[in-house]
């Protein structure tokens, strides 16, 4: 169909006042912004970035010091539980302290299986892979560690021997460990469970 020349016209001058209002437009994105009134604009409060002027922050707040440790929350793992006891104790406190606090608060907490009360009964290892147990003097902070394992100290006497040696389950595994490497063929004692 043929067009008239009017028709044409008016398409083209309303493509040209669509130029014009997109050139408005895009003269934001490069920055030239339109005039607004000075007020509009908030004003930016002054600040002051050196106020202090280089004092330290002791000589200024005297009763601000730097935080000193004053608990630790430790992660203890008691021998035929399912979970983990939380204690919260000073770092200045020792393994036996902790021992006392872990067993007090696991019967309190009447977890299952039910154990002595007596915490000279236990001893504390690494985790539960770790043959020594830690000295009772030692203080909490020169551990470098969070999780624990409590163990209960049992005296087993194993009949069933070949040699007839008594084992026991004691603070120090790694006395019974070195029992069994002084024995010339320790691999014998086993012996009686292949037939």
């Amino acid at each position: 169909m043929p067009t008239t020349p009017k028709s044409n016209r008016r398409g083209h001058e309303h493509e040209k006042s669509r130029k014009n209002k997109l050139k408005e437009k895009s003269s934001s994105f490069h920055g030239k912004l339109p005039s607004e009134p000075a007020e509009a604009r908030m004003r930016r409060p002054n600040t002051f970035p050196d106020l202090l002027g280089g004092k330290k922050l002791e000589e200024t707040f005297p009763e601000v010091r730097p935080s000193k440790l004053t608990k630790l929350l430790l992660n203890v793992t008691i021998q035929g539980s399912v979970g983990a006891i939380q204690v919260l104790i000073s770092p200045e406190s020792t393994v036996g302290g902790l021992i006392a606090i872990a067993v007090q608060q696991y019967t309190k907490e009447r977890r299952r299986p039910i154990i002595a009360s007596d915490a000279s009964r236990f001893d504390l290892h690494y985790s539960q892979f770790s043959l020594e147990s830690l000295d009772r003097n030692e203080k909490l902070m020169a551990l470098g560690s969070r999780n624990f394992f409590l163990c209960a100290k049992k005296a087993i006497v194993d009949g069933g021997n070949a040699n007839g040696i008594k084992t026991t389950s004691s603070a120090s595994c790694s006395k019974q460990a070195e029992e069994g490497t002084k024995n010339a063929f320790p691999w014998l004692r086993f012996l009686d469970f292949l037939g």
